[in-house]
């Protein structure tokens, strides 16, 4: 059976897998990341390897390879992490020092949301006639397209649905762009303004939502009218077979799945609604960075 290491790579914390062929999670491994500098974040990258390899029976020489998602852009062909918004990694050469510290010759990097995506494809089917469309909702809001078992990626940019414009009743009835509006830190920020208190998380904010707090239902109905208004688009341009979620907000309130389904249909016509009998929740959740990660090291 052959193996491979995945790694899924974000400012709070780095998950490292051992991925079988067929997409199983062997061992995970997880530790802090350090986000302080480039050297101390990459010390955290290789913490979380050395310890999925004590922990489990294999050693690196049993690995086809290593893969890795990262946030923000990344330069694929030579390995590069170019920018993201919360790592030190500007321009950070991630295959070549994880070739130098590992020995390992095939390294295959990738932007998070991609690689977590390529692992819902997978367990959704891997259908190579068909577009597939992974929507992540946590901090922040983003989404990847499979259009016939290829990466539907344009100029390096597809997929930001955050940066979406929709029209936000909480800033006023004006535009106001998704991630902005409706992810997991403007959940708590809409919260704490509306209801005039602070220290709530997103979690406290669902929890009393779905116990039924009478003054938390129009705060969930307004964030979950701006994930439709993401969702339409969605719809609208690319017209997708299936839709999977992921992501920490909607991953752990799967109760959202029914109501952002009805919302959603109020906006399309009767001839994109087919979309709403495919769309699910992902059944990895949190680990579905790691297995895709690690399952592109498979492919080509």
């Amino acid at each position: 059976m052959k193996k491979a290491i995945g790694i899924d790579i974000g400012g709070t914390k780095v998950a490292a897998g051992i991925i079988s062929e067929s997409g199983e999670l062997l061992k995970r491994a997880e530790v802090k990341s350090d986000a302080s500098d480039r050297e101390k974040m990459f010390a955290s990258v290789v913490e979380a390897v050395e310890q999925l390899l004590r922990d489990s029976s294999f050693s690196i020489a049993d690995m086809a390879g290593i893969g890795v998602g990262v946030p923000g852009k990344v330069d694929r062909e030579n390995g590069i992490a170019v920018f993201q918004n919360n790592l030190p990694w500007a321009d950070f050469p991630v295959k070549a020092r994880l070739q130098e510290q590992f020995g390992l010759e095939r390294i295959m990097l990738d932007n998070d949301v991609y690689m977590a995506a390529f692992a819902e494809w997978k367990t959704a089917g891997g259908d190579c006639e068909e577009t597939f469309v992974y929507m992540t909702i946590s901090t922040g809001i983003s989404c990847s397209i499979i259009h016939n078992g290829s990466f539907l990626r344009g100029a390096g940019f597809a997929g930001e649905l955050g940066l979406f414009p929709i029209l936000s009743n909480a800033a006023g009835r004006k535009l106001e762009r998704l991630e902005k509006a409706a992810a997991g830190p403007a959940i708590e920020k809409l919260a704490a303004e509306t209801l005039q208190v602070g220290n709530l998380s997103t979690k406290d904010v669902f929890d009393r939502y779905f116990a039924g707090v009478e003054e938390y239902q129009p705060i969930i109905d307004e964030v979950t009218d701006n994930w439709a208004q993401g969702l339409y688009a969605i719809s609208c341009l690319v017209d997708p077979h299936k839709l999977v979620f992921g992501g920490s907000v909607i991953a752990n309130n799967p109760g959202l799945l029914e109501i952002v389904k009805e919302k959603l249909k109020n906006y399309q016509i009767t001839e994109q609604q087919h979309l709403l009998d495919y769309m699910s929740i992902s059944t990895l959740k949190q680990d579905n960075g790691v297995v895709g990660a690690g399952l592109r090291v498979f492919e080509g």
